[in-house]
């Protein structure tokens, strides 16, 4: 199969036959083998009953179905555990995202060798304050960051290799991240195209301001895996170590003077270095205690279900 296309959703019920029908005119015109996967993530409209009627017109339209809202990463995750494409295009349900991109997409992967290319939206629709502002300084921090140069880490239209959405997680509010995922995991030669973005036809934005804070401590949280996902004792045991040289340092200045070079001067406890002392000594254990503690949760962690299927269409 040439390709899969992989699409999360919730309540986008609106746009899901135009968005079928648009996608099956290009995958036609352009000969290819194919088969769109709809993740519906818990919606509460009637977008599964879309999906349903869609599938039994269609045998190339699968779909799953989770039994509530787990989040887009979640549902990734499972579209592409089920995809069966050579490339796989990701691309959002809101009709945002251009299908006729999907040819172009599918040759940078094919004949360009890309292991990943990332949809760049650089012309938008979006409010300028609200959306379009945030997503600058969003990415230029996950450029810095993760040393990806992609000027669009948000965008959902992205093409992959089959073997790179095979060999990676996604998981918690990762889906922003996968590029930089890709890249930690060995795909180097991530590649990134101009395209074209629609005003929103149907519906309403699900973007608000929890998702661009959510963003930043996604960005942190990926930085730290990233630098002490393999051995959280590097980052942890290397702070509690620095904090007890310190307490240690002040404790043997604090003897040596009341021992040996003013023992009649102020009592040790009415010194401000003896709280310094403490208090950095206390934290260093600490430091070094929750090192410990991570690498033995890093090696007795098991895997454990992110998300329940209710239903599934044409697998």
């Amino acid at each position: 199969m040439n390709i899969s296309v992989v699409i999360p959703l919730l309540n986008e019920q609106e746009s899901l036959t135009e968005l079928h029908d648009w996608i099956a005119k290009v995958m036609q015109s352009n000969r290819f083998s194919y088969e769109i996967i709809f993740i519906d993530d818990g919606s509460t409209d009637a977008s599964w009953s879309t999906i349903m009627q869609l599938s039994q017109k269609d045998d190339n339209v699968k779909g799953i179905r989770f039994l509530k809202n787990f989040g887009k990463s979640q549902a990734l995750h499972a579209g592409f555990a089920k995809a069966e494409g050579d490339v796989i295009i990701t691309m959002d349900a809101d009709l945002q995202d251009n299908p006729e991109e999907i040819p172009e997409l599918y040759n940078m992967i094919t004949q360009d060798k890309f292991d990943l290319v990332s949809g760049w939206k650089k012309k938008r629709y979006d409010s300028v304050l609200a959306k379009n502002l945030p997503s600058k300084l969003f990415n230029w921090a996950a450029r810095r960051t993760s040393g990806v140069k992609l000027h669009d880490f948000n965008c959902g239209l992205k093409a992959y290799h089959s073997t790179v959405v095979k060999n990676i997680d996604v998981n918690g509010e990762m889906h922003r991240y996968i590029p930089v995922l890709a890249k930690n995991a060995g795909f180097t030669k991530i590649g990134e195209k101009v395209v074209k973005h629609q005003a929103r036809k149907y519906g309403e934005t699900k973007f608000g301001m929890d998702r661009f804070i959510n963003g930043f401590l996604d960005l942190i949280t990926i930085w730290f895996i990233t630098r002490f996902g393999k051995r959280p004792m590097h980052l942890f045991g290397a702070l509690g170590v620095l904090m007890f040289a310190i307490g240690f340092i002040f404790s043997a200045y604090l003897g040596i003077d009341k021992l040996f070079i003013n023992p009649t001067g102020r009592l040790i406890t009415e010194r401000p270095q003896f709280y310094i002392a403490l208090t950095t000594m206390i934290l260093g254990s600490q430091f070094f205690i929750a090192g410990f503690l991570g690498e033995i949760t890093l090696r007795n962690k098991r895997e454990s279900s992110r998300y329940l299927i209710k239903q599934e269409l044409n697998f």
